[in-house]
């Protein structure tokens, strides 16, 4: 068994590094949480939350998270048999790939997609199909859909707020997803690490919808909804037949861990949703500027209604190939980003001339990565 190529991650972060380049590639925040929940995580750290926690999780995470659930999309889960946290959402779709990919299983999924979903379909012995989005509007459409589904498909994966696009589906797409579902009996694994970060449209689960329950592993977490992505901090909700198997997987990638940032995180769901909404907020207005920056340097940049990432079109500046320009990025303007097309299934089509940029930073630094970027598109240095 030969070693998995470098993540594009991996890859820019460290030209950053090497370079001296802002990083606008890495979706994580450069700023810390709510001090609530920082004060939380050190209370638990000193008040001897510090051994094993039971492989399920701690019980007052396990009630914050069905208690999350059922208040804001009345989905209703028992916590001791219907929830597994994890070591952040990765580990819990890497579980529930494990536990119901069998060798030679189609698994379909958005695309262009978050790198970690083919990684995991692959190691349960499955292929990877996609479900392609073209850019600009990344709609999904029936046809894609339909053209993605065969008899060997076992499940789909489905990730909104989409990374790496922050398209939000809405009703009518998430409608397809479901009649597909239904109609071919496949289990769906969504992605929902994005939902309170969405700035137009609205966080629709796919479980709400008509005959999806029974058949849904929804997995999100903390990290992305509060700052703290280094936490990870993950979970996976859905029946107990399904989370009983993807249980099975997970005792044996790590058991348990995170004990006192599990009771942090227990605490954190219980905050006001105003603490989340301030976030969203903020990173709202990230995006805009970050936006308006690049139009200004001559990019053309494509909607993005959620998540930490928008893209952008290179062809207006005469470069044709994203991942060759962002090589270059980093030496050139010093700002590292990555291409989008490291996330497609094929990196020729039509997200070749994409970059996906992380507005998720302080002020300060995207103002001086805007500085940079329209100095280099003016040909300065």
């Amino acid at each position: 068994m030969t070693s998995g190529p470098t993540t594009i991650f991996t890859t820019m972060t460290a030209l950053a590094e090497a370079t001296g380049a802002i990083n606008l590639g890495q979706g994580f925040p450069d700023f810390d949480g709510p001090p609530a929940l920082l004060d939380a995580a050190a209370a638990a750290l000193r008040g001897g939350q510090n051994q094993y926690a039971p492989l399920a999780g701690v019980g007052a995470l396990l009630e914050a998270i069905a208690a999350h659930q059922e208040r804001r999309y009345g989905l209703r889960f028992d916590p001791s048999s219907e929830i597994q946290v994890t070591f952040g959402a990765t580990e819990a779709l890497a579980a529930a790939l494990l536990a119901l990919v069998e060798r030679g299983d189609e698994v379909a999924m958005l695309d262009p997609s978050y790198d970690s979903y083919g990684a995991g379909v692959a190691l349960a012995g499955g292929r990877a199909v996609p479900i392609v989005l073209e850019p600009p509007e990344w709609r999904l459409e029936a046809a894609a859909l339909d053209a993605a589904i065969t008899p060997r498909t076992r499940l789909i994966i489905v990730n909104s707020p989409h990374n790496p696009t922050g398209r939000v589906l809405d009703r009518a797409e998430l409608e397809l997803l479901a009649a597909a579902c239904r109609k071919h009996d496949l289990i769906a694994l969504t992605d929902e690490v994005y939902e309170h970060l969405i700035y137009e449209g609205e966080h629709i689960p796919l479980a709400t919808l008509p005959g999806m329950a029974e058949r849904t592993i929804t997995v999100s977490g903390i990290g992305k909804t509060h700052s703290v992505t280094g936490w990870k901090i993950g979970w996976a909700c859905g029946p107990a037949e399904l989370i009983t198997r993807v249980r099975a997987v997970k005792q044996y990638l790590s058991f348990a861990g995170g004990t006192p940032l599990q009771h942090a995180s227990a605490a954190a769901l219980r905050f006001p949703d105003s603490v989340a909404g301030e976030l969203a907020s903020a990173l709202r207005d990230k995006r805009d500027r970050l936006a308006a920056g690049l139009r200004s340097a001559g990019f053309e940049v494509f909607a993005s209604a959620g998540t930490y990432f928008l893209n952008a079109d290179v062809s207006p500046l005469g470069e044709e190939d994203a991942a060759a320009l962002c090589a270059r990025l980093p030496h050139e303007a010093g700002v590292a980003a990555i291409p989008t097309s490291a996330f497609a299934a094929d990196p020729a089509g039509a997200t070749r001339s994409l970059v996906r940029f992380a507005f998720c930073k302080r002020d300060a630094v995207l103002a001086e990565a805007i500085e940079r970027l329209l100095a280099w598109a003016s040909g300065g240095t």
